[in-house]
Protein backbone atom coordinates (compact mmCIF):
# COMPACT_ATOMS: atom_id res chain seq x y z
CA UNK A 1 0.00 0.00 0.00
CA UNK A 2 1.38 3.38 -1.00
CA UNK A 3 1.59 6.08 1.64
CA UNK A 4 -0.18 9.35 0.78
CA UNK A 5 1.20 12.68 1.97
CA UNK A 6 -1.67 14.96 2.94
CA UNK A 7 0.32 18.12 3.75
CA UNK A 8 -0.04 20.33 0.64
CA UNK A 9 3.03 22.43 1.52
CA UNK A 10 5.15 19.28 1.80
CA UNK A 11 3.78 17.95 -1.50
CA UNK A 12 4.60 21.25 -3.24
CA UNK A 13 8.12 21.28 -1.80
CA UNK A 14 8.81 17.69 -2.87
CA UNK A 15 7.46 18.34 -6.38
CA UNK A 16 9.51 21.53 -6.71
CA UNK A 17 12.73 19.82 -5.58
CA UNK A 18 12.16 16.94 -8.01
CA UNK A 19 11.51 19.39 -10.85
CA UNK A 20 14.67 21.35 -10.08
CA UNK A 21 16.72 18.16 -9.75
CA UNK A 22 15.54 16.73 -13.06
CA UNK A 23 15.81 20.01 -14.96
CA UNK A 24 19.38 20.70 -13.81
CA UNK A 25 20.53 17.07 -13.48
CA UNK A 26 21.29 17.74 -9.83
CA UNK A 27 21.22 14.66 -7.60
CA UNK A 28 21.26 16.69 -4.38
CA UNK A 29 17.72 18.04 -4.90
CA UNK A 30 16.40 14.63 -5.89
CA UNK A 31 17.94 13.19 -2.71
CA UNK A 32 16.43 15.98 -0.59
CA UNK A 33 12.99 15.24 -2.11
CA UNK A 34 13.46 11.54 -1.37
CA UNK A 35 14.35 12.25 2.28
CA UNK A 36 11.31 14.55 2.66
CA UNK A 37 9.05 11.82 1.25
CA UNK A 38 9.80 9.48 4.15
CA UNK A 39 7.20 8.84 6.86
CA UNK A 40 6.89 11.56 9.49
CA UNK A 41 8.53 9.51 12.23
CA UNK A 42 11.58 8.98 9.98
CA UNK A 43 11.91 12.61 8.95
CA UNK A 44 15.08 14.48 9.75
CA UNK A 45 15.42 16.86 12.71
CA UNK A 46 18.75 18.67 13.11
CA UNK A 47 19.78 20.77 16.11
CA UNK A 48 21.62 24.07 15.82
CA UNK A 49 24.56 22.54 17.72
CA UNK A 50 24.89 19.84 15.04
CA UNK A 51 24.92 22.50 12.34
CA UNK A 52 27.62 24.40 14.24
CA UNK A 53 29.81 21.26 14.56
CA UNK A 54 29.48 20.19 10.93
CA UNK A 55 29.85 23.52 9.14
CA UNK A 56 32.20 26.44 8.89
CA UNK A 57 31.59 30.12 8.16
CA UNK A 58 29.93 30.69 4.79
CA UNK A 59 28.73 27.12 4.20
CA UNK A 60 25.42 26.46 2.47
CA UNK A 61 23.36 23.66 4.03
CA UNK A 62 20.11 21.91 3.09
CA UNK A 63 18.11 20.20 5.83
CA UNK A 64 15.29 18.07 4.39
CA UNK A 65 13.31 18.28 7.62
CA UNK A 66 13.20 20.57 10.63
CA UNK A 67 15.91 22.64 12.31
CA UNK A 68 15.57 22.63 16.12
CA UNK A 69 17.09 25.06 18.62
CA UNK A 70 19.19 22.89 20.95
CA UNK A 71 22.72 24.27 21.24
CA UNK A 72 24.32 27.41 19.87
CA UNK A 73 26.10 28.55 16.75
CA UNK A 74 28.88 31.10 16.45
CA UNK A 75 29.33 31.52 12.70
CA UNK A 76 27.23 32.59 9.71
CA UNK A 77 25.68 29.77 7.66
CA UNK A 78 23.01 29.80 4.94
CA UNK A 79 20.43 27.13 5.74
CA UNK A 80 17.53 25.87 3.68
CA UNK A 81 15.06 23.63 5.49
CA UNK A 82 11.46 22.52 5.29
CA UNK A 83 10.77 23.99 8.76
CA UNK A 84 12.59 25.97 11.44
CA UNK A 85 11.63 26.29 15.08
CA UNK A 86 11.33 29.98 15.96
CA UNK A 87 14.17 29.76 18.51
CA UNK A 88 16.47 28.05 15.97
CA UNK A 89 15.76 30.75 13.40
CA UNK A 90 16.58 33.45 15.96
CA UNK A 91 19.90 31.78 16.94
CA UNK A 92 20.98 31.35 13.32
CA UNK A 93 20.14 34.94 12.40
CA UNK A 94 21.89 36.30 15.53
CA UNK A 95 25.06 34.50 14.40
CA UNK A 96 24.82 36.31 11.04
CA UNK A 97 23.35 33.38 9.14
CA UNK A 98 20.19 33.20 7.08
CA UNK A 99 17.24 30.82 6.90
CA UNK A 100 15.39 29.89 3.71
CA UNK A 101 12.86 27.36 2.53
CA UNK A 102 14.28 24.40 0.61
CA UNK A 103 12.57 25.56 -2.59
CA UNK A 104 14.19 29.02 -2.31
CA UNK A 105 17.59 27.42 -1.74
CA UNK A 106 17.07 25.13 -4.76
CA UNK A 107 16.07 28.13 -6.89
CA UNK A 108 19.19 30.04 -5.77
CA UNK A 109 21.51 27.03 -6.35
CA UNK A 110 19.82 24.93 -9.07
CA UNK A 111 22.93 22.82 -9.78
CA UNK A 112 23.37 22.16 -6.06
CA UNK A 113 27.06 23.05 -6.17
CA UNK A 114 28.54 24.03 -2.79
CA UNK A 115 25.34 22.83 -1.03
CA UNK A 116 25.52 20.01 1.55
CA UNK A 117 22.69 17.97 3.00
CA UNK A 118 22.81 17.68 6.78
CA UNK A 119 20.88 14.90 8.44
Amino acid sequence: MRRVITNPELNDTIASLKRTGRKNKSRIWLRAAELLSKPRRSRIAVNVSSIARNTKKGDIVAVPGKVLSAGSIGHAVRIGAFRFSQAAKTKIEKAGGSCFSLTKLADDHPKGSKVRILR
